[in-house]
């Protein structure tokens, strides 16, 4: 049984790929829904629909495991994916989201002042201030800044007009957060080039530096999952839209391997 991910297109991909650097010897399996992408900008039902689709085909594909790496459907689709796809048929298998490990992050931060970029939907949804209310031991601020141009600029792979897009909204809306949580799994990419701009002044919280230890200690909370996995360091890739730029990408993260 593999361990599987789903996303749009490259910010899943970046999440898999720093898992796999913490825990190379289990089976991965990525399906990106990247005749869909960007998630952030469709309707609820339609994140549900493609989300649920890419979800059953990873549950047919083998996998024990699904971590929904991306933001957007982990806002409204998992919860209600957990309550519906985790009965019968798969009521063996698991299904994570993204928000709340870095909810969790969040809470465990000495900081008090937050802004959070994410899509459109994921601002919209505001599960970010739902979970952290759950959670909170203490007054913490948070500031949803909906950042819709991100993600198509980063799917272009113009990395620079992503970051000064980014750059602007953090100086006329963050305020004076100390830290900047990046709610969306391809703003990965901008990371360095946003803590080299904004140097000691602010702290940037990526998802791709947070997951792949909640996966390791979800495992090792859950021998049940873990004791199930495969060990043969398989990394299979599904994309519903085949992308030429994508495969230098993919060579790039998993060795090439594919399917």
């Amino acid at each position: 049984m593999k361990i599987g991910f789903f996303d749009s297109g490259l910010g899943g991909l970046t999440i898999l790929r720093e898992v796999v650097k913490v825990l190379p010897q289990y089976d991965y399996y990525f399906f990106g829904d990247t005749e869909h992408l960007p998630l952030g900008d469709k309707t609820k039902e339609e994140i549900f629909e493609f989300t649920k689709n890419g979800v059953e085909y990873l549950f047919e594909h083998d996998c024990q495991l699904v971590i929904i790496a991306c933001n957007t459907s982990s806002a409204d689709s998992a919860r209600a994916l957990q309550q519906t796809m985790l009965v019968g048929k798969y009521a063996d298998r698991k299904i994570l989201g993204v928000i709340v490990p870095t909810v969790e992050e969040i809470i465990n931060s000495p900081e008090t002042r937050f802004a959070l970029l994410g899509t459109k939907h994921t601002v919209e949804s505001g599960k970010y201030a739902t979970e952290l209310d759950k959670r909170e031991q203490r007054e913490q601020e948070l500031v949803a800044i909906s950042t819709p141009e991100l993600v198509p600029l980063i799917e272009a792979g113009d990395y620079r007009a992503a970051v000064d897009c980014a750059v602007k909204y953090i100086e006329t809306k963050a305020g004076e957060s100390e830290v900047v949580v990046l709610g969306c799994t391809h703003y990965t990419e901008i990371k360095s080039a946003l803590r080299k701009h904004f140097a000691n002044s602010k702290r940037f919280i990526s998802q791709d530096e947070v997951i792949p230890e909640k996966i390791k200690k979800y495992l090792v909370a859950h021998p049940e999952i873990e004791s199930v996995l495969s060990r043969e360091g398989g990394r299979n890739i599904h994309l519903t839209k085949h992308r030429a730029d994508y495969d230098l990408l993919l060579q790039h993260f998993l060795s090439g391997g594919g399917a």
